[in-house]
């Protein structure tokens, strides 16, 4: 199940209308098959979203879909340029409920 952090970092005095562009958007990828975690997280400067897809075709599908595709219209001019990406594997230690992202983050 791949987990997704993606750092969008807005032109100065873009945070706000950053933010509403997520947020308008994001109960249509949470109803997108194979979603399991979407969650959008606010730094000083930068926003943070979280994601967890069931496997690499729902991140895919999603990934060529038009929910990203009207996002990336909406953000242009907004952000300082593309997000950073990064699809990562989980390292299980510890408690292993706590030690991995599952289900709900």
């Amino acid at each position: 199940m791949p987990v997704l952090i993606a750092t969008i970092t807005p032109n100065a005095g873009q945070l706000d209308a950053v933010e509403t562009v997520f947020k308008d958007l994001i109960q249509a990828v949470h109803d997108e098959d194979g979603c399991e975690v979407y969650a959008l997280h606010r730094g000083k400067d930068r926003l943070v979203l979280v994601e967890k897809w069931r496997d690499m075709a729902a991140l895919d599908a999603h990934g060529s879909g038009a929910n990203l595709k009207s996002l990336n219209q909406k953000l242009k001019g907004l952000v300082a340029g593309a997000p950073d990406v990064q699809i990562l594997e989980a390292v299980p230690a510890g408690d292993l409920a706590k030690g991995a992202v599952h289900g709900r983050v």
